[in-house]
């Protein structure tokens, strides 16, 4: 394994606080996100036992008798990559009903256990989960922001920042892998990379699904990379290959299961029905996402519209890893009409409110970019709270009415 940097993660806190309460929690999230490194930095001070199901005799023991394996435990215990053995769910459910001790299980797992009913009800109201992703850049800064909080206060400073178009190239084409960090050339990093999927595919996939011919799977990353932060289109998708619609679906449900794509629903009101029901599709992170296209910083650079695209899944990951450790739960979609006018991430608090932000990847802003966001405005009535247009640019500044033009690097630097 890869170690991480010893970076602090942001959502440690509420780890802590969830073990204070829970009998079960887990961690999940896509492999090399630094899980298993989270884990043992809150379970080595805190007196917990480490089992990894990577480690062939703890699958097979656990895989064979999951009640006895559960039974053999130490009092508390770390059990990592829990995705791999899914009958210990039950063995722990019947296990904390007997004995009902907070922080016992801290569970880690690469594959969406929501995506799976069966196993996340089997634990329903005895396990807390926690996403984790890879760094966001406010994590690498070694700093927290305090823009969600802006944003939902609709209290932006006006500044200015120096432009910093290079740099941002770079986060983008870097992504947030934790062993990425030190690996200082694009060559590591592809090499990185190139294994990284490999082994998703041909081990994780196989386990998962019990297809043992994937071979399209990575020509189907690449095409939904190449779609990144454009509306779902599976008829589209499939045409390229010799594949059903159904059989695409459920290969991008796999790819959904270990974290490689997300699916973001379109945001409703009943004040507005001209609104679409179609889907866009974000891959979990733009390194990734950069390295599947063969995309480089002159690529980037020189083609505007794929930057713009690239930069749109940019910045909502780096909301979601934002938003995954604040105390108000946020649900993300995006805003589209019929009539094609549109709000790339909508970001819903529920009766707290919700906010609007749209990307462009040019230095300016005009008033007709904030055209989605009065939009959004008008159909979520007294509920919408701001709306930003984050640009490529140097001024933070109020178009009034809850609407401000923001340097994308106010993401991490306010």
């Amino acid at each position: 394994m890869t170690p991480t940097p010893a970076l602090d993660r942001h959502a440690e806190q509420h780890l802590l606080e969830a073990l204070e309460d829970s009998p079960v929690v887990l961690i999940h999230g896509p492999r090399q996100c630094g899980k298993t490194t989270l884990a043992l930095s809150i379970g080595v001070e805190k007196g917990y036992d480490y089992i990894s199901f990577d480690d062939e005799e703890a699958f097979l023991a656990a895989t064979q008798d999951p009640t006895a394996f559960i039974n053999s435990l130490p009092p508390k215990v770390i059990l990592d990559e829990i995705q791999r053995v899914p009958s210990l769910f039950r063995a722990i459910k019947r296990s904390v009903d007997r004995n009902r001790v907070s922080g016992r299980f801290l569970l880690t797992g690469s594959s969406n256990i929501l995506l799976l009913p069966q196993l996340a009800d089997s634990l329903a109201g005895r396990m807390e989960i926690f996403p984790l992703y890879p760094f966001s850049q406010s994590e690498l800064m070694e700093r927290r922001s305090g823009f969600l909080r802006h944003l939902f206060a609709a209290d932006f400073p006006t500044r200015s920042l120096p432009t910093a178009q290079e740099d941002l190239l770079q986060r983008v084409l870097a992504g947030g892998y934790p062993a990425l960090i030190t690996r200082p050339t694009a060559r590591r990093r592809s090499n990185w990379f190139s294994s990284y999927i490999d082994t998703l595919i041909m081990r994780d996939l196989k386990d998962m699904s019990g297809v043992q011919s994937l071979r399209e799977m990575p020509r189907l990353l690449q095409a939904l990379s190449e779609q990144t932060a454009q509306l779902f289109n599976v008829s589209n998708l499939a045409s390229p290959f010799k594949l059903s619609r159904t059989t695409i679906r459920d290969y991008i449900s796999l790819l959904e299961r270990i974290f490689l794509v997300e699916i973001l629903p379109p945001w409703h009101s009943n004040k507005l029905n001209r609104l679409t029901k179609t889907p866009k599709v974000h891959v979990c992170d733009t390194g990734l996402a950069c390295f599947v296209q063969g995309a480089s910083m002159d690529t980037l650079a020189n083609d505007r519209q794929a930057f713009g695209h690239i930069l749109e899944t940019f910045i909502y990951q780096e909301l979601r890893r934002m938003a995954s450790w604040q105390e108000t739960p946020t649900r993300f979609f995006h805003f589209h009409t019929k009539d094609g006018v549109e709000v790339d991430i909508v970001l819903d608090r529920g009766a707290q409110g919700v906010a609007g932000i749209e990307v462009k990847a040019g230095s300016s802003v005009h008033n007709s970019d904030f055209k989605g966001l009065r939009q959004l405005r008008m159909a979520a009535g007294k509920r919408f709270k701001a709306g930003v247009v984050l640009y490529d640019g140097e001024m933070c500044a109020s178009f009034g009415e809850g609407m401000f033009a923001i340097p994308i690097r106010m993401l991490w630097e306010l």
